[in-house]
């Protein structure tokens, strides 16, 4: 059986949807982790009985400190893969370098790194935007990409183009966990 970690900031919609999705007797979901003791997806890790970390950078001096507690906790559950799933931290190479891990991005990389992707996206001058599912790297949103997938912005407000990029990054997220830990 293949062991993942997700990491998480916010709501929690795409590690719900991890945890929902994979089939069970292949995948565990060994811990989920956290920068935010108020994140909403802390509810989902308890809910599906899930070890939870809570690690709040706010009591580290510097990012590589902060980065280097995630590391060592990370270790301490041997996942296979690491997953960034909303995890909103540029991560340092204390993490980068020792921890294999795979981060969903809202748009088609290289085009619109960081953040507000989708609103970026959704206001350039190309026909479609889309998702990315790729290595983590010390450059942000600059790892080798391991998957994509297109999303036509044709005939689309900004709201139906968001529900649509949040639709298909769950869809793409678990096809890039299946195709990471093949790896």
């Amino acid at each position: 059986m293949k062991k993942i970690a997700v990491l998480f900031s916010g709501k929690g919609s795409n590690f719900a949807h991890i945890v929902k999705s994979l089939q069970r007797d292949e995948i565990e979901v060994v811990v989920a982790l956290t920068n935010n003791p108020n994140a909403e997806g802390i509810a989902i890790a308890k809910e599906y009985a899930i070890p939870l970390e809570v690690i709040d950078p706010k009591s580290y001096q510097n990012r590589e400190e902060f980065d280097a507690v995630v590391v060592k906790t990370l270790q301490a559950y041997n996942p296979d893969l690491t997953v960034l799933a909303g995890f909103m931290r540029i991560l340092t190479p204390v993490f980068t370098d020792s921890v294999k891990s795979v981060n969903l991005h809202p748009s088609l990389l290289p085009r619109h790194k960081g953040l507000n992707a989708i609103e970026k996206s959704y206001k350039d001058e190309y026909p479609s935007g889309g998702v990315s599912v790729h290595y983590v790297s010390s450059e942000l949103d600059g790892g080798e990409i391991l998957l994509q997938k297109e999303v036509s912005k044709e005939g689309l407000t900004f709201a139906e183009y968001d529900k649509k990029i949040r639709s298909v990054e769950k869809e793409v997220l678990i096809e890039a966990i299946y195709k990471a830990l093949e790896a």
